[in-house]
């Protein structure tokens, strides 16, 4: 007999054409959109190929989401003709669809292969007995989004969620139909690769790979000193590889066999399957394995591994991936102040400097491989170490994921519930089991993923919320959260912790958002508490927290053409998704500066105010280690242009609050920090040490007045062990103020400080900065010197408004009389800046212009 031929791949992603079945068009698209329709993308979605095909506006401008919310009322019909010869070796042919999106009817040849009602999952249809050899038409139906959840929100029964359309009622992304920063475009499309497989008698399904790592010889329990790479730790592996067998298959057996090669090792193992399906185990041990580390922590170390599956001693089929061997753990264990919440690598804490990750555009199929990256460069800038998947968007691609490996940046996936109440029901409840097994087999390879959770402050929103009443007994989820999803990563992973949701305090009889019992939430502040109030709760860890800002200029300018711009004009309004987000944005500010009445004024204000309110809460979070042991700042990013809590806005650009980020996740941080001491209210400068080593020297605290006459002074000297912080009580004449208008503490160790000013803003005695700048080319762009003759704080160069690609490495710099920086600005090639532009008052930022323009 010969023996059988490899798997064959046939992508389908040519000659769509998309059309609406819909009497919803509107009149003047209806002759476009019936017959033949528009030439569409795969993957994409429906309202990328209007776009495409000059029928619509870009949603993401002006008014127009507005004006283009029937296409998701629309049912929509996708087809293509593909060429299929048939092979002499195949037995069967499948259509395997990654990605649906998301009530489809899928038709071959006329005939209905199968109906699906879920983004969340892949499918795979026999279609051996529809194929024909020649030209085969494959349509696939797609009911329209809105209408089809607002029906199954009746026949599953009404449960509350936060949204204007329920979209708890469909196993679609939650913020496709719109967030409290996301645009309203409830999308249809194959979003994911679609392709026609052919094979033989069997070939591999879903591939588990499982690596962890013991103890090193050298492990005790926290940071003593860097890392090696052979530490004596021992890996495991275990790769569980699911085998489908065709009907009247090859009899016996199919052998599995796994390679796992790097970092000098090359070891093989083997197991066998019947060849009428199954699933075959492999196990690897690995002596002095290379463990994988969170970055900061140590080396990324990745492991290829190579799965085949082999009939009749032929390779009918082969899986490839990477891998890297780390322990992870969440300690959730009782103490004097509550309970705690740590992540664990490698049996070393890992202090959470992160942020959480929504879906980076609206329109999902446009985030490649090269824009995650780009994201995570800027992550890494802001020396994030933590990204947190929230679950009201995706699970995100591979391609997410792997970045993350590479770059050690842990990840922490939410399951998709997000601010709802969910039905257990049928045909809900067989959905989210299916996509639940799907995902935690596909992301099991990953080192960097590290924490499994249920849902997105659905517990709290039962609690707290007003829900239960509404409930009237019916199902909400956590059945889902406390049964099935834990016993799906139980089952399918085993090597990950689990949460019910966020918040979570752990002991279900304990309110979710306590501070003092597992994870939190803060969100009075910012809803209703200023700023300076994130000082008032010391969580054990802080998985939500943030302030709005609006986008940079260059992508405000771009998205909204009102004329004139102001901070309530119409398309300023609709780039504003919060509940009274700009009364919200006011209240925040006049506390520390005068409303500004010029446009670019209120721009950079609020630019300011987000930034300095998310770097006070995070050096409070992490002035209070290790009680506190993390932070995960609401948001990195955003999915299109508009007012919110992201770092970087929707056309990618960086916001200040990127930078105040990496001042405050500085691995070694000064910050000086209310303390109340001996029964007295008072200041302490507190050094974190978030480092494998030692950091020594004497600590210089200097109350200064604004032309930096030292007022008082003390000195000590300090050894904070690795991984630590340490706190010192200030005296009380550096402490207190004589002038608080007109005074600062200023605390350093060496070249790290951090500064402390007794008076807000618009109280204090700041004046014109009065600024010495040269302006010189380098080999990449210009270098920047600004010398401050004054006390200048928060000198920001607004980069964008020089070109919109033009970025600068720093930004919030406070200098003292007679200090300078160098600020180094990158710009495309064959870009020229005027170096008068690069210092106008308007580009050439700072708080000092704020204070005396509200004067």
């Amino acid at each position: 007999m010969t023996p059988p031929s490899p798997r064959r791949t046939a992508p389908l992603h040519t000659g769509w054409t998309a059309r609406s079945t819909s009497p919803r068009v509107p009149e003047h698209l209806a002759e476009h959109l019936a017959g033949p329709g528009v030439a569409a993308t795969v993957p994409g979605c429906i309202h990328t190929d209007l776009l495409a095909a000059g029928l619509i506006p870009d949603p993401y401008l002006d008014d127009h989401e507005r004006l283009l919310g029937w296409i998701g009322r629309c049912d929509w019909e996708y087809t293509t003709t593909f060429t299929h010869a048939a092979g002499p070796d195949d037995a069967r042919h499948e259509l395997a669809f990654d990605g649906l999106d998301t009530v489809a009817t899928v038709l071959l040849n006329g005939t209905e292969v199968a109906r699906t009602a879920n983004q969340h999952r892949s499918y795979r249809f026999d279609v051996t007995e529809l194929l024909t050899d020649g030209d085969n038409e494959l349509v696939v139906r797609f009911t329209a989004p809105v209408p089809y959840a607002d029906a199954q929100s009746l026949a599953l029964g009404q449960r509350p969620q936060v949204n204007h359309h329920p979209f708890n009622a469909m196993r679609k992304m939650a913020s496709n139909f719109g967030w409290d920063w996301g645009i309203d475009v409830a999308t249809v499309g194959i979003w994911r690769p679609v392709r026609l497989e052919s094979w033989r008698a069997a070939r591999l399904g879903a591939v588990r790979v499982l690596a962890t790592a013991s103890s090193g010889t050298a492990e005790t329990g926290r940071g003593t000193g860097p890392r090696t790479p052979d530490d004596g730790a021992r890996g495991h592996l275990e790769v569980r590889a699911d085998v489908a067998a065709a009907p009247g298959g090859v009899g016996g057996t199919a052998d599995v066999s796994v390679r796992l090669a790097g970092r000098q090792v090359d070891l093989t193992g083997t197991a066998a399957v019947p060849a009428s399906g199954g699933t075959a185990v492999v196990r690897l041990e690995v002596p002095d394995v290379d463990r994988w580390w969170p970055r900061g922590h140590g080396a990324q170390p990745l492991y290829d591994v190579e799965v085949g599956l082999a009939v009749g001693g032929a390779v009918v089929d082969t899986w490839r991936g990477r891998t890297g061997f780390r322990s992870t753990r969440l300690d959730q264990v009782p103490d004097d102040d509550g309970t705690s919440f740590t992540l664990v690598v490698n049996d070393r804490p890992v202090w959470v400097k992160g942020a959480n990750w929504i879906p980076d555009d609206a329109f999902v199929h446009r985030v490649d491989r090269a824009r995650y990256a780009r994201r995570l460069d800027q992550a890494e800038h802001a020396g994030i170490n933590l990204l947190r998947v929230w679950g009201g968007g995706t699970y995100e691609a591979d391609d997410f994921y792997e970045l993350c490996d590479e770059r050690g940046i842990l990840t922490w996936q939410d399951f998709a519930f997000a601010c709802a109440a969910y039905s257990e029901d049928e045909p809900l409840r067989s959905e989210v089991e299916a996509e639940a097994r799907e995902n935690v087999a596909r992301l099991t390879p990953h080192p960097s993923l590290v924490l499994w959770n249920g849902s997105n402050e659905n517990v709290w929103g039962v609690q707290e919320w007003g829900w239960e009443p509404l409930l009237e007994g019916r199902s909400w989820g956590w059945g889902y959260y406390s049964e099935l999803l834990p016993a799906v990563v139980a089952e399918v992973d085993g090597t990950r912790p689990y949460t019910p949701s966020s918040p979570w305090s752990e002991d279900p009889a304990v309110h979710p958002n306590d501070p003092d019992h597992g994870s939190m939430h803060s969100w009075e502040v910012w809803n209703r508490l200023d700023w300076t109030r994130y000082r008032d709760d010391v969580p054990r860890f802080m998985a939500e927290f943030g302030w709005q800002g609006p986008p940079t200029w260059a992508t405000l300018t771009r998205a909204v053409s009102d004329d004139p711009l102001t901070p309530e004009s119409p398309g300023m309004q609709v780039h504003q998704k919060a509940m009274e987000g700009n009364k919200k944005l006011s209240l925040g500010l006049v506390p520390h500066l005068a409303l500004p009445d010029d446009m670019e004024d209120w721009h950079w204000a609020m630019s300011w105010n987000q930034a300095t309110a998310v770097q006070v809460a995070v050096e409070h979070l992490r002035s209070w280690a290790p009680r506190c042991t993390g932070s995960v700042v609401w948001q990195l990013n955003d999915c299109w242009p508009v007012t919110s809590w992201a770092a970087v806005d929707g056309d990618e650009r960086p916001k200040p609050l990127l930078f105040a980020l990496r001042h405050a996740h500085a691995d070694r941080l000064v910050t000086v920090q209310p303390r109340r001491t001996h029964g007295r209210d008072g200041l302490a400068a507190v050094l974190v040490n978030d480092s494998d080593e030692r950091w020594t020297g004497d600590v210089v605290v200097q109350r200064l007045d604004d032309a930096g006459t030292e007022l008082a002074k003390t000195c000590e000297r300090v050894d904070v062990a690795p991984r630590s912080a340490h706190t010192l009580p200030l005296p009380d004449d550096v402490a207190g103020a004589g002038e608080a208008g007109g005074e600062l503490v200023r605390a350093h160790l060496g070249d790290v400080r951090g500064l402390w000013f007794f008076a807000e803003p618009r109280d204090s005695a700041l004046a014109t900065p009065v600024l010495e700048t040269t302006v010189e080319p380098t080999g990449d762009g210009y270098r920047l010197r600004v010398r401050a003759q004054n006390l200048v704080r928060d000198l920001t160069l607004l980069a964008d408004k020089l070109h919109p690609d033009a970025r600068v490495d720093d930004q919030l710099v406070t200098l003292l009389p007679g200090e300078e920086v160098a600020l180094h600005v990158t710009v495309p090639d064959g870009v020229t800046l005027d170096a008068e532009a690069m210092v106008a008052p308007t580009v050439l930022r700072s708080l000092n212009q704020l204070v005396v323009a509200g004067r």
